[in-house]
C-alpha cells in the first residue's frame, strides 16, 4: 500500500561532517548528494531532498549542507520547514556552524524538531554522556530545550530504531500548514528533462496548485501552464504547502531561472524593492548594527545585497527588536508577503546577525523620526501576526477610506474565499461596516468620514443659508473622495437621516433655507416677472432693467430660485417658471398622445409663443426623456 502524502517537510540542521546526509540514507535510502562535486569532496554544497515515508505517512525531508560557505543554501533549505533534525556529532560537540544554524532556524521561527546525536560509534559512552550533557546546556531556553537527544550510528545502525520513533512522534505533533493561501513556490533549483522541458523545484510557502494552472515566474513576470507535477519525486495531480514538490512548465527556459526565483498564480505579487520588517538582532552579536549598513538579506530561496534604515535612532544593539525598512540593492529583487520570515547576514565578516518577519512591501522609503509614521510601522507590525488583525488593519489604513474585497485580497494575500470569512466575522463584532455591496470601512473610519462630510454640508449652510441645500458634485469635490466611495457614504448618511435629499441637493435634517425681508420681497417680484410671461420669459437683463437692482443682486436671486426650483434652466441663457415648465409638458403629452406626433413648428402655437421659445423647449423635453425627435416629429419616449 502507498504511504500517505502529508504536506509536512523535515530539514536537518548542524556543522559540517556531522553526519546529517549519512543519517537520511539511513532513513530513507537515498544519498541526497546529487552533485559530482559533492561526492567527491564527500560533504553538502547543495540542497538535497528525500521522501521519508514515516509510520504510513510521506514527508518529505531536505539536507542541507554545513559547512560555513554554503550558509546561503542552508537558509534557502530552511525556509520551507516545519520541523528539524538537529545533527551534532559526538566526537565534535558543538561547533561553530552549530551555533549558526541554530540561531537561523530560531529566526526562521522553527518550532519543532528532535536532536540526532551522530556518530556514537567512534567514541566512548563517557562521551557521549558529556555531548549529551553539553546540548542540554546548549538548547536550554530554546525551542529545542524539551526535545529528545538520540544518540545514533549511521554505521552501525545503533540508536536507529529509537529515533525512527521519536521522529514518528515528532511528525504527529506538527500540524500540516493550511492550504488555503495564495500560491507561491520559491525556487530551489531548476533544470531541464527531454521531452518535458524545464523543471523548478522546491517547497511551497503557502498554498495549491494543480496541472494545467497558469503559473507565473518572478521576477521575470513571465507565465506558463503547469504541465506535471512531482511531489516527493512521485507523479501527483497537485503539489501543496509544505511539500517537497517540481513542476514542470515546457514555456520557461531553465538558463534563465536561478535560485531565489519565486513561482506563484494570478496577480497578487509584484517585485518589490522596499520593505518594512521587524527584526530582532541576535543576542551574541558584537558590533550594533548601524542605520544604512548594508546586510545580505535571505527571504524564501532569495539571497540580496540590501541596506537596512531603522525608523529611529543611529544602530540596533545586540538582543534588540525594532521595526525597519529595508532597501534592496537591485530594483524589483524580492517577492515576499506578510509575515514571511527573513534572516540578515554581515557582509564582512560573514556571519548572521538577526532576523524576523516581513510586514509589508513598501511603494518607497517611509520618513524617518517622524512619530506618526513609527506609531504607524509599530500599529502594522503588531496586525501583521494575526490574518483577521491584518485584514482589519488593512480596511482601516485603506488609502480611499473604503476597500473592495479585491483590493484587500491583493494587499492581504488572502484568497477571496478566507476573506470573505474573515470579512464576515468582522461585520458581526461591528468593526467593520459595509459601505457598499463591495466596499468596506473601518468603524473608525466612517465616523470620522461622516464627521467630515456632515462638516461640510453645516460649513455650507451656515455660508449660504438661503439655499436648500449643497450639491452633491460639490460636496463630492470637497471631500476628495473616491466617487463609489463617497456615493456609499452619502446614502448611508441618507439611510441613517443624517442626511436628507431636498429639491435634489443635500442638507442637513434640521436645515430650513432663510431669508431677508429684503431677500424674500426680491424673490416675490422676480418670480412674478416668470410666472406672469409663462411662455414669454424675461431674460436677465430684463429682469435687472424692471426691478432696477444691481446685476449681482439680481444673479443671486436667480441662483435661489433655481436652487428652489421655482425656475427651470431650458438653455443656457434661458429660464422659465416651473407651473409653465410642468404646463408645456402636460399639453404637450396630451397632444402627442391624441394625435401620435407633433411637427416641431406645431408647438409653438400650443403654447400661445413664438419659436425662440419654444424650440429650446422641446430640446429640453428630448433631453430629460419625455420625447424623442425623429427629424422634425416629437414622440413620446417609451420607458423600458
Amino acid at each position: 500500500m502507498d504511504a500517505t502524502q502529508k504536506n509536512i517537510t523535515l530539514g536537518t540542521a548542524g556543522h559540517i561532517d556531522h553526519g546529517k546526509t549519512a543519517l537520511i540514507k539511513c532513513l530513507t535510502g537515498c544519498d541526497t548528494d546529487h552533485l559530482k562535486a559533492e561526492k567527491e569532496r564527500g560533504m553538502s554544497i547543495d540542497l538535497g531532498f528525500a521522501p521519508c515515508t514515516i509510520s504510513e505517512l510521506e514527508v518529505g525531508i531536505v539536507d542541507v549542507p554545513g559547512h560555513e560557505n554554503f550558509i546561503k543554501t542552508m537558509v534557502a533549505g530552511a525556509t520551507g520547514i516545519d520541523g528539524v533534525i538537529f545533527v551534532i556529532a559526538a566526537d565534535d560537540g558543538v561547533m561553530p556552524q552549530t551555533h549558526e544554524h541554530f540561531d537561523i532556524l530560531t529566526l526562521l521561527g522553527v518550532k519543532y524538531g528532535i536532536v540526532a546525536l551522530t556518530k556514537v560509534d567512534t567514541v566512548e559512552s563517557a562521551r557521549v554522556n558529556k555531548v549529551t550533557d553539553e546540548i542540554k546546556d546548549f538548547l536550554s531556553g530554546t525551542f529545542l530545550q524539551d526535545a529528545p537527544i538520540l544518540p545514533v550510528s549511521s554505521i552501525t545502525g545503533e540508536g536507529l530504531d529509537t529515533f525512527y520513533e521519536a521522529l514518528k512522534a515528532l511528525v504527529d505533533t506538527i500540524e500540516p500548514k493550511k492550504t488555503d493561501g495564495v500560491f507561491r513556490l520559491p525556487v530551489e533549483r531548476t533544470f531541464s528533462v527531454k521531452g518535458y522541458g524545464t523543471v523548478v523545484t522546491g517547497i511551497p510557502v503557502a498554498g495549491s496548485v494543480k496541472i494545467g494552472d497558469e503559473a507565473v515566474l518572478f521576477p521575470h513576470d513571465t507565465k506558463g501552464r503547469i504541465k506535471a507535477i512531482q511531489v516527493y519525486k512521485k507523479n501527483s495531480d497537485t503539489a501543496m504547502v509544505g511539500q517537497c514538490a517540481a513542476l514542470n512548465v515546457p514555456q520557461w527556459d531553465y538558463k534563465n531561472i536561478e535560485r531565489g526565483c519565486t513561482v506563484t498564480i494570478g496577480d497578487y505579487f509584484l517585485p518589490h524593492q522596499w520593505y518594512l520588517c521587524s527584526l530582532r538582532i541576535l543576542p551574541d552579536v558584537k558590533a550594533p548594527l548601524k542605520n544604512g549598513a548594508n546586510v545580505k538579506f535571505h527571504t524564501g530561496t532569495s539571497e540580496v545585497v540590501a541596506t537596512v534604515y531603522l525608523l529611529k535612532g543611529s544602530n540596533i544593539a545586540a538582543g534588540w527588536e525594532c521595526i525597519v525598512q529595508v532597501r534592496m540593492n537591485r530594483p524589483q529583487q524580492i517577492v515576499a508577503a506578510p509575515r514571511d520570515k527573513f534572516i540578515l547576514r554581515s557582509l564582512s565578516p560573514v556571519q548572521t546577525i538577526g532576523g524576523g518577519i516581513i510586514i509589508e512591501a513598501l511603494k518607497k522609503k517611509l520618513k524617518r523620526n517622524n512619530q506618526q509614521v513609527l506609531q504607524d510601522a509599530i500599529d502594522r507590525a503588531k496586525a501583521v501576526i494575526s490574518e483577521r488583525d491584518w485584514v482589519e488593519y488593512c480596511i482601516k489604513t485603506a488609502e480611499d477610506y473604503a476597500a473592495s474585497e479585491s483590493e484587500l485580497s491583493f494587499r492581504t494575500k488572502i484568497l477571496p474565499g478566507p476573506l470573505k470569512e474573515i470579512l464576515a466575522g468582522l461585520i458581526d463584532t461591528g468593526k467593520v461596516l459595509n459601505l457598499s455591496p463591495k466596499l468596506y470601512i473601518h468603524r473608525e473610519t466612517c465616523r470620522d468620514v461622516q464627521k467630515k462630510l456632515l462638516d461640510i454640508v453645516g460649513d455650507f449652510h451656515r455660508s449660504k443659508p438661503e439655499s436648500p441645500g449643497i450639491n452633491a458634485e460639490q460636496l463630492l469635490e470637497e471631500s476628495r473622495l473616491k466617487k463609489d466611495v463617497f456615493d456609499g457614504f452619502v446614502q448611508q448618511l441618507i439611510s441613517q437621516g443624517k442626511l436628507v435629499e431636498r429639491k435634489h441637493r443635500l442638507a442637513l435634517p434640521g436645515h430650513q433655507e432663510t431669508f431677508s425681508d429684503d431677500q424674500q420681497q426680491m424673490l416675490s417680484r422676480v418670480e412674478s416677472l416668470f410666472k406672469d410671461n409663462p411662455f414669454n420669459p424675461p431674460k436677465y437683463e430684463e429682469v435687472v432693467d424692471h426691478t432696477k437692482e444691481e446685476p449681482e443682486s439680481i444673479q443671486k436671486i436667480l441662483k435661489i430660485l433655481l436652487e428652489q426650483e421655482q425656475l427651470v434652466r431650458v438653455d443656457k441663457d434661458l429660464l422659465f417658471h416651473r407651473e409653465a415648465v410642468e404646463q408645456a409638458q402636460k399639453l404637450l403629452t396630451e397632444y402627442i398622445k391624441k394625435e401620435g406626433g407633433l411637427e416641431s413648428v406645431k408647438f409653438k402655437y400650443l403654447l400661445d409663443t413664438t419659436r425662440k421659445y419654444a424650440i429650446p423647449l422641446l430640446d429640453y423635453f428630448d433631453r430629460i426623456g419625455v420625447t424623442r425627435r425623429s427629424g422634425y416629429t416629437r414622440y413620446l419616449r417609451v420607458s423600458n
